[in-house]
């Protein structure tokens, strides 16, 4: 039987190196891309084919929650397992819609993500109990996805007027999304909107 190919994103070079020195010393997996960013791993993903993704959540260009769902829509036979540092029950069900077959914590014992790559390989869900649980039963997201594009570029600092540029709207619609989305979270500003959905795991 070939070896498992695996693809890996993650924006931090001393992670990605030692996640990709680990699974190489697993005889049925083999690593065939690695990338620094979302954008990256989809070029990735559509020139080497891999069979899972290994992706963190913050990523710079594209997140992995993005880049999940991007997969999905593109490359449906790679699965997408999500490694991250991030217990948190928003991302844990965002990255579930997005059509992640995997959510695992970065201090888990390595032996974990090779057997998560393995079972992931085989069609099974791999997913963290507790986590699952909590996910469950924690507040839904109430923010669309464009109050979320637009509340995420907010968070980074962008101005208005750069937001309408890079998504093609104008000013007073992102002022309107940006509004709403500060109104749903009880927030008194962007800063703080953006803020707040972070912790939630929504951004």
């Amino acid at each position: 039987m070939s070896a498992i190919r695996v693809a890996l994103a993650e924006d931090q070079a001393m992670i990605l190196g030692a996640l990709a020195a680990l699974l190489e010393t697993e005889a049925d997996l083999t690593v065939c891309a690695r990338a620094a960013n979302g954008r990256e791993a989809l070029a990735a993903v559509a020139s080497a084919r891999p069979d899972v993704l290994v992706t963190d959540i913050e990523m710079p260009e594209m997140t992995g929650l993005t880049l999940a769902a991007e997969v999905r829509a593109s490359h449906p036979d790679t699965q997408v397992i999500i490694l991250t540092t991030f217990a948190r029950p928003g991302y844990l069900r965002r990255a579930l819609e997005a059509g992640a077959k995997g959510y695992l914590l970065k201090d888990r014992p390595a032996a974990e993500l090779a057997a998560a790559v393995r079972r992931v390989r085989r069609g099974e869900r791999v997913i963290d109990p507790e986590l699952a649980a909590e996910a469950w039963a924690s507040d839904p997201d109430p923010l669309t996805e464009r109050e979320r594009q637009i509340l995420w570029r907010a968070g980074e600092g962008r101005s208005g007027s750069e937001i309408a540029a890079e998504l093609s709207l104008s000013e007073g619609t992102v002022r309107n999304y940006l509004s709403e989305a500060i109104s749903k979270l009880g927030a008194a500003n962007r800063i703080e909107a953006a803020r707040i959905a972070r912790q939630k795991g929504w951004l």
